[in-house]
């Protein structure tokens, strides 16, 4: 039998080792402009850079010093300049916001008091600290804003600020296009991950009828050859609402494109840059996605078809944390945590496949799938009906798999993105399917 003070010195570890983990790459995104850039808004899509520093602060204060340890506020007067909600992106430039000195010295305030509060805290007993779920939600949070800084760096006009190695250069992929994924029932979601999030919540049955999907995500090479073939200048591949949002604002390429003679450039973190053709391609909206799909006579991926590709073990008829079995990732599984600025090529981490032989399902890009952002069958809000319950519906897509800019821990086999149809500066690609008798 497990030794229950080694399980929770094991997760007290594992907390410690996340949020430090999560500071680290904050520090680097905030550290690396000067002031000028770290208060100004270098989109409206996104917040500027100082505001989610802060943000990030309040949140962990009011979840790990007030919900969990009950301390009093540190900060009551900035809690709505840093409620997402209150506030949308585009006015927060116009708030009082905490200058930046001022935002890391409150981060690293509330930083301290709340490793405090883990070393004291029993990691049970309450289904906020059960297995540590509060001090890995805040990680999470760091984190999910941290990829979100990293798309603003990205959007931001200017000289270089950020540098990473490229991904190992690997042979181009020969493999099979597509993978047969058996029909019948596999287990969708998580009952089980101590620190999945509600929209994760709860395991289940899930039918799915065989299909084939991609080996690979789709390449800018496959892309070019949509746009070389007119497909932005053709109704036929689009759906009547996607058609208008490519009339309205004049889409010709993924964000970021533009064509230089009879080659493609792309601007990356203030570099310009061939396109190189044999990487997934990168900031495409899902109507982009959806319309290549057509044009090459198949389809989006459900978002369970996509999960049970990425899960399914059917040697032991199970589903797995992640394509690869149950291991936590490491570098040779996939791409993630910042460790490139990019995606690697296609066919990259072999290591990483899935039992069914399909790549790349973990990291590199966000995969857009057919799937509207619904509750799975049983789902409860916790801890708060922000995080999820207020974006169910028709409006959002689900997005899978996760990006070289999510970080390990707020990526799993199970863990769900959303976003608008329209959005291409996150870090967006997607892989088709067909139907089996299709």
């Amino acid at each position: 039998m497990t030794d229950p003070a080694l399980d929770a010195e094991a997760l007290r570890e594992r907390a410690v080792a996340s949020l430090v983990t999560a500071r680290d790459r904050t520090t680097l995104l905030t550290g690396c402009v000067d002031e000028p850039d770290l208060t100004a808004q270098h989109s409206p899509l996104m917040s500027p850079l100082v505001w989610d520093l802060a943000h990030i602060g309040n949140q962990e204060e009011q979840w790990l010093l007030r919900a969990v340890a009950g301390q009093e506020a540190i900060r009551p007067e900035i809690d709505s300049l840093y409620d997402a909600f209150e506030h949308p992106r585009a006015e927060r430039p116009k708030l009082p916001l905490l200058p930046p000195d001022e935002a890391r010295r409150y981060a690293a305030d509330v930083r301290g008091r709340a490793l405090d509060v883990l070393e004291s805290t029993a990691l049970h007993g309450t289904r906020l600290t059960e297995a540590g779920f509060a001090f890995g939600m805040i990680a999470q949070h760091e984190q999910q804003h941290d990829e979100t800084m990293l798309i603003t760096h990205q959007l931001r006009r200017g000289p270089q600020a950020l540098t990473a190695p490229d991904p190992d250069p690997v042979p181009l992929f020969t493999g099979p296009a597509e993978v047969l994924v058996p029909g019948g029932p596999f287990t969708m979601g998580t009952s089980t991950e101590p620190w999945a999030l509600d929209n994760e919540r709860p395991a289940h049955r899930r039918e799915v009828p065989p299909f084939h999907i991609d080996t690979i995500p789709v390449t800018n090479a496959a892309y070019q050859a949509f746009i070389e073939d007119g497909g932005y200048d053709d109704p036929r591949w689009w759906t009547a609402q996607g058609w208008a949002h490519v009339r309205r604002n004049s889409l010709t390429a993924p964000l970021f494109w533009r064509r230089d003679g009879r080659q493609w450039l792309r601007r990356r973190f203030g570099v310009t840059e061939v396109v190189p053709p044999d990487e997934p391609v990168l900031h495409v909206c899902w109507y982009e996605a959806d319309a290549y799909a057509r044009w090459a006579g198949r389809r989006l991926p459900t978002e369970a078809e996509w999960e049970k590709a990425a899960r399914y073990d059917p040697a032991g008829d199970r589903s797995t944390r992640y394509p690869w079995g149950d291991a936590d990732p490491g570098p040779e599984h996939a791409n993630l945590g910042q460790r490139h600025l990019r995606p690697a090529p296609a066919g990259s981490y072999p290591a990483g496949e899935s039992p069914l032989g399909v790549r790349q399902l973990i990291g590199d890009v966000w995969e857009w799938t057919a799937s509207d952002f619904l509750p799975y069958p049983g789902f409860e809000a916790f801890p708060y009906k922000e995080y999820s319950e207020v974006f169910f519906g028709s409006a959002h897509k689900v997005l899978r798999g996760g990006s070289f800019a999510v970080d390990p821990v707020a990526c799993r086999g199970t863990f769900r993105n959303w976003d608008l149809p329209i959005r291409r500066q996150i870090f967006s690609g997607f892989r088709t399917a067909r139907s089996e008798d299709v």
